[in-house]
């Protein structure tokens, strides 16, 4: 797993899944323009993951044409509980950077599960991605997004419904189909 099949494999699940599904409908405009940075971090535990975090936080602040990050990170927090408990972190670290209300964290895993779903519940998709990864969002773009988009709340429910129509079995082959058309 080199680091060209590992952008390979996320690049085609945002096309194929999330702006092919229209689980973002703000993704495909950025995708267009080359604003999405794809990034694989090496780190292999949290200390290191979040100075990886802090060093994209950084160049989001130097290169304002870059609109948002997909920091990838393949060998850290494989495991979706220590994980999600490391999302606190993260967002800790915007705190402490002074970045709360700049930036926003979005989380997709490979093993995502909501509260209150199955393991294998089709829900789980709308967040489910190659690999696990970190989502550096500005807030200021998203809230001029949210604007000028009507019925924004209802998003994530539009996007579980589909979900569940497409099904479980559906979910899982789009999401294997980017990691095989990755090389």
């Amino acid at each position: 797993m080199n680091e060209s099949d590992i952008i390979s494999a996320t690049r085609n699940w945002v096309e194929t899944v999330v702006v092919g599904l229209n689980f973002c409908p703000f993704a495909k405009r950025e995708l267009a323009k080359g604003s999405v940075r794809f990034t694989v971090c090496e780190a292999t535990n949290e200390a290191q993951l979040l100075q990886h975090l802090q060093h994209e936080l950084q160049r989001l602040d130097d290169e304002p044409e870059l609109e948002t990050t997909l920091l990838i990170h393949p060998r850290a927090l494989g495991d979706f509980l220590q994980y999600n408990d490391f999302l606190e972190e993260a967002n800790g670290l915007l705190a402490v950077l002074d970045m709360e209300g700049v930036y926003q964290i979005a989380s997709f895993h490979p093993h995502y599960q909501f509260a209150g779903t199955g393991q294998d519940d089709a829900d789980n998709y709308t967040n489910r991605s190659p690999y696990p990864m970190l989502h550096l969002l500005r807030e200021a773009s998203l809230e001029v997004a949210i604007n000028h988009y009507p019925n924004v709340d209802d998003i994530p429910e539009r996007n579980i419904e589909l979900t569940q129509k497409l099904g479980v079995q559906k979910m899982r082959a789009l999401l294997a189909s980017c990691l095989e058309n990755s090389s």
